[in-house]
């Protein structure tokens, strides 16, 4: 079973600022804890023994609450020097994993789906990439997907154009560490979307895994008042 992850917990929350200005994006209180509890105590009750939290903005937050310890798991820190996009960032963190595959994830979005057949799926499959898919309602939001039986056929820009219900990239991946630091440059900052994802969509192989379960992103005002409620009925 996988049991290293990569949690991006380094956000500046733009805007989420009108409400929450004073912690990263991560450290949102949600239903009286920092949103970063709920994703950490998830990866542990998953079997995740081991996260690398790569931080940047307001980065003692983190590591003064989190310690080197949480919920049973050994917690370590990639620290940005300079803002490296979120690339950058998973490219740091996985330089202090020590797995061949390593599960990543946004630290400001939530998706509560089993991780064993996801991984079982990304071995399987002789992945590069495999990642987490779901059906929204709104696809104008975010990036959309396109597939090809399984594999990620390309990666679509946010637009109006794909308003209504759409096929988006959950921000949940696992990743092949060896292919993911041979394809990406050391020491700056790229988008793992436009960066590595969209330049070796033809390449490398992104798999993509349907699958269903709560999704919440606490990155606009409307949905992070949505999960306060939601998070005291669900997990408190």
């Amino acid at each position: 079973m996988i049991n290293e992850a990569v949690v991006l917990a380094g956000g500046f929350g733009t805007r989420l600022k009108t409400v929450v200005s004073d912690v990263p994006k991560p450290m949102a209180p949600v239903a009286g804890k920092p949103f970063l509890h709920y994703v950490l105590s998830r990866l542990a009750q998953s079997g995740i023994s081991r996260v690398v939290l790569s931080v940047g903005y307001l980065s003692e937050q983190v590591i003064q609450h989190f310690g080197e310890s949480y919920a049973g798991m050994e917690i370590s820190y990639a620290v940005e020097e300079t803002p490296l996009g979120t690339g950058g960032g998973i490219r740091l963190a996985l330089q202090k994993c020590s797995s061949a595959h390593v599960l990543v994830l946004n630290g400001d979005s939530w998706f509560d789906f089993p991780l064993k057949p996801f991984y079982e799926f990304h071995l399987e499959s002789s992945a590069d990439v495999s990642m987490a898919l779901r059906d929204v309602d709104d696809g104008a939001r975010y990036g959309t997907i396109e597939l090809d039986g399984k594999r990620v056929k390309a990666f679509r820009e946010k637009s109006e154009e794909f308003a209504g219900k759409q096929l988006i990239n959950a921000g949940l991946y696992i990743i092949r560490k060896k292919s993911f630091l041979q394809h990406t440059p050391e020491d700056q900052a790229f988008s793992i979307e436009y960066d590595f994802f969209a330049r070796y969509a033809q390449r490398l192989q992104f798999q993509g895994y349907r699958t269903e379960g709560y999704f919440v992103d606490i990155g606009l005002p409307e949905d992070y008042f949505k999960a306060q409620e939601e998070f005291r009925q669900r997990y408190s």
